[in-house]
């Protein structure tokens, strides 16, 4: 493609009022208008002062900033642009947003905790994105370092990655047909390890998702997490929740003990649909063996505190092998376990449990997103971003499954570029708003169904 010649100058100029650059962001904050997200912000968030007021305004410009791109606050200035003033109310300054934001405390970040999780339950009633979570649900937990600069960030420090962040605790529900959202998050300092805080977020993450199943619901709900979420507290939690749990076990001498009784002939070989690289050779592994064996997880504690579930072992053969004259069993295979407490056969707990690496995706789709940056130097202030940023990534969530199509399970740039960074011309008829779309989008379609959904069935591109 290159420029086209048919004219003999090119200018520009920027004076034109009724145009937006995100016509998107219509049906997606209609969708969380009529969800309740601003109704419910103005009733649970008291935050005191001039900067607390209209908190619901202020929580929707914010979650709406997101949607369209924005990753820091003075990105926030998109929403005052063009036309959008006849098409929102609340496009409030990006300095005004980040007093409102500087304005919490850690009460305040439960109250919006709050929000987000009764929103949440109203927009999986209006949008299918936790289609099947009554017959079989698969949550996952785990915790991201989001890189932070300068000293003056509060409760920055050096985590387990080695670069000095923040620490961002996340919790995701999926189903065999849906797509993850996201149903909890906790903001806590940079140093914190891992599992710190991790059985009552548990709980509170569970207890969110009992409110997305109907009353009636008694399928299966599953908790996978990695080895360092290893511990009483969550396990504990997860099963007076009633849920199942697939953890990745820490190879201590109580599983490597059990691992050593595993008979030859117990074990069943598998091979994994796509090669898996090895972190540890550097090696790409197509094919392994599984096996089961009961299991006591926390044998250490007293009685009352034991679990009982099995140890389903993955072991793959030692491609460093060593030069041993009578080599142990270690010697010869490496070990991957995990603990659960399911009732899956082993091949199939195997498969479902490495499935766990869809937050992975989750992290990477935040990190490409708002949370490209915690933006305030304040703690609570942070802490509130990230539960916005989780809002604007189940809204965009949404927008995509309203289109009945892939975009359902789309990553968050993904719908931003083909549902929301539309530019549309605004006229008016009446009282009429129409909105003017480029001809021959490759999308329209997909626009059309979620605006839709979203505003109701629409005239030719109105409002």
């Amino acid at each position: 493609m290159q420029l086209s010649h048919t004219s003999a100058a090119v200018s520009a100029s920027f004076d034109e009022t009724n145009l937006v650059s995100t016509a998107g962001l219509v049906p997606a904050m209609a969708l969380a208008v009529k969800t309740g997200l601003g109704n419910l912000a103005d009733t649970h968030l008291t935050l005191p002062g001039y900067f607390g007021a209209n908190a619901g305004l202020k929580v929707t410009a914010l979650v709406a900033g997101m949607v369209a791109g924005a990753d820091c606050i003075d990105d926030m200035a998109l929403l005052r642009h063009g036309g959008m003033k006849k098409l929102f109310t609340g496009a409030y300054a990006p300095s005004t947003l980040g007093s409102f934001l500087r304005a919490f405390t850690f009460g305040h970040i439960r109250q919006l905790d709050a929000v987000a999780s009764r929103w949440l339950r109203r927009l999986a009633e209006t949008a299918p994105i936790a289609a099947g979570v009554d017959e079989y649900a698969l949550v996952d937990i785990d915790d991201t370092i989001k890189e932070v600069h300068g000293y003056q960030k509060q409760g920055s420090g050096y985590g387990y990655s080695g670069v000095r962040g923040l620490n961002a605790l996340l919790g995701i529900l999926s189903t065999e047909t849906s797509a993850p959202i996201i149903v909890g998050s906790r903001l806590r300092k940079g140093a914190a390890n891992s599992v710190r805080g991790a059985g009552k977020f548990v709980a509170d993450l569970l207890a969110n998702v009992t409110r997305l199943r109907g009353n009636g619901a008694t399928g299966t709900v599953l908790l996978r997490a990695d080895s360092a979420f290893y511990a009483h507290t969550v396990v504990a939690a997860a099963g007076r929740a009633g849920a199942k749990v697939s953890i990745t076990a820490r190879m201590d001498p109580a599983v490597k003990k059990t691992i050593g009784t595993i008979g030859e002939g117990a074990w069943t070989s598998i091979e994994y649909t796509d090669a898996i690289r090895d972190e540890q050779t550097g090696t790409w592994v197509s094919s392994a063996e599984v096996a089961e064996v009961p299991f006591i997880a926390f044998g250490s504690k007293k009685k009352a505190d034991r679990i009982e579930g099995r140890l389903v072992v993955r072991r793959i053969p030692e491609l460093n092998k060593k030069d041993l004259s009578q080599p142990t069993l270690f010697d010869t295979h490496r070990f991957h376990a995990f603990f659960t407490t399911s009732t899956l056969d082993t091949v199939t707990a195997d498969k479902t449990h490495r499935a766990h690496a869809i937050i992975e995706q989750v992290n990477a789709d935040l990190k490409d997103s708002a949370l490209a940056h915690l933006p305030s130097g304040k703690f609570a202030a942070n802490a509130a971003w990230l539960i916005l940023a989780c809002i604007a990534f189940n809204l965009a969530r949404a927008i995509g499954a309203l289109t009945g199509t892939d975009l359902g399970k789309a990553r968050s740039g993904t719908i931003r570029r083909k549902l929301i960074s539309v530019p549309a011309r605004i006229s008016t008829s009446a009282r009429r708003l129409v909105l003017h779309l480029p001809k021959d989008w490759p999308w329209e379609k997909h626009w059309t169904a979620a605006f839709a959904a979203a505003c109701g069935p629409p005239g030719p591109a109105s409002i």
